[in-house]
């Protein structure tokens, strides 16, 4: 089954692929008949086993979702990432060879190791092509949108809700990792099928208007933040385990310049409240602050 996630075709074959997380897919559905090439192409129930690998680990970080710990890293022909389940058995392995868009896994039905590794894997075909997953939820308001990033358990998601409730013509569009990219020379945040706990996959895209980063604060106030400044803020909101990798992380680096070189940053220091929703909004779409 194929499938166009932020303006680029990829092909899901092989077991799993028919249930996993269908739902959230099913906005992306595309014929296989349409012409296009996939940027990458996941064939499952692959035989692989780790120790056929000459790996080399980047990083490790724990996936609590699948109550497992997940690896990533290069081999000698390309980048292998697996999980490993904390009660015991075999790992799953995804295997991205160099210079080529065929991915294989071992993946069973686990929906939680399939979704996850189908995003570590778009991940790195789509980071070349000036796209990147941004950890982030996502308004779109008119024909524009607005990321708010933070570290978890700052807000975000309340804060995109007060736009909701209080904001005229507000919607979510995405409310975890939504695609980030330049289109035709435009930055441009695109929904996805990964949207963490609220089921919101919406296969639409729109200009970026702003990017706030939410910090918790006693009080409300928001600022443009300078060009190291931005970046700073937005690069912790990237895939963390790629920043391990020099070529990936350089390319990341490239479209986020790209992206701040069009679109205004700001910091907003808040309050859970209707007032830094309103705030937010008046600096965004009509050159007002505090």
């Amino acid at each position: 089954m194929d499938y166009i996630i932020a303006g680029h075709r990829i092909r899901l074959t092989g077991e799993g692929s028919g249930n996993a997380f269908a739902k959230a897919l099913r906005p992306f559905r595309v014929s296989e008949n349409e012409t296009g090439v996939p940027v990458l192409t996941l064939l499952t129930g692959c035989p692989l086993d780790l120790q056929e690998y000459d790996y080399r680990e980047l990083d490790a970080f724990a996936f609590d979702d699948a109550d497992a710990d997940c690896h990533f890293g290069r081999y000698d022909g390309g980048y292998l990432f697996y999980m490993t389940p904390r009660a015991g058995g075999a790992p799953t392995l995804y295997e991205f060879p160099d210079g080529r868009s065929v991915v294989r896994s071992n993946v069973g039905h686990d929906v939680s190791m399939y979704r996850f590794g189908l995003w570590m894997m778009y991940g790195l075909a789509v980071t070349p092509l000036q796209r990147i997953a941004i950890h982030s939820s996502v308004i779109r308001c008119g024909a524009g949108a607005v990321l708010f990033l933070g570290e978890s358990g700052t807000g975000k998601s309340t804060h995109t809700r007060l736009w909701r409730e209080h904001i005229a013509g507000a919607e979510l569009l995405n409310d975890d990792s939504p695609i980030v990219g330049i289109e035709e020379g435009l930055p441009t945040v695109y929904g996805s099928p990964w949207s963490g706990k609220t089921p919101c996959y919406k296969n639409e895209s729109y200009p970026i208007r702003a990017i706030v980063r939410l910090s918790q604060a006693p009080h409300n106030r928001i600022y443009r933040l300078p060009t190291l400044g931005a970046i700073g803020a937005l690069l912790p909101s990237c895939p963390p385990a790629f920043a391990y990798d020099a070529a990936l992380q350089d390319r990341i680096c490239a479209t986020l310049s790209a992206v701040i070189a069009r679109v205004p940053v700001y910091h907003l220091e808040c309050l859970p409240d209707e007032a830094a929703a309103r705030l937010s909004y008046r600096t965004v779409f009509e050159g007002g602050g505090m």
